[in-house]
């Protein structure tokens, strides 16, 4: 059993950046890590993702360039740093955890957090 605790998330300016990190109890290293998000009124979507090694990551469209998906395995911890943000970017962040063949694909996922609030304003 794999618990998931995000934290970092806070209110920023446009422009700005944050780290967000997702602690797990339980062991990691063979899972595939995701970082997902909701913004009010939408549905959950896909912002990143890394294979159980570090070497493969994957983002969102509109994250890619300004956001940086990491892991310490040592550590049992994913982290997303994002840089220039941008007032769309306001969401609930949750990381998750699993074996997903498709990383974008949400059902995939076998844990997840309770996430962690990004709120991007002027």
């Amino acid at each position: 059993q794999v618990q998931l605790v995000e934290s970092g998330g806070e209110l920023v300016q446009i422009g700005g950046s944050l780290r967000l990190s997702c602690a797990a109890s339980g062991r990691i290293s063979e899972h595939a890590l995701g970082w997902w998000r909701r913004a009010a009124g939408k549905e959950r979507e896909f912002v990143a993702a890394i294979n159980w090694r570090g070497s493969i990551r994957n983002y969102a469209d509109s994250v890619k360039g300004r956001f940086t998906i990491s892991r310490d395995n040592a550590k049992n911890t994913v982290y997303l740093q994002m840089n220039s943000l941008k007032p769309e970017d306001t969401a609930v962040y949750y990381c998750a955890a699993g074996w997903p063949r498709n990383p974008n694909r949400e059902s995939e996922y076998v844990y997840w957090g309770q996430g962690t609030q990004v709120t991007v304003s002027s």
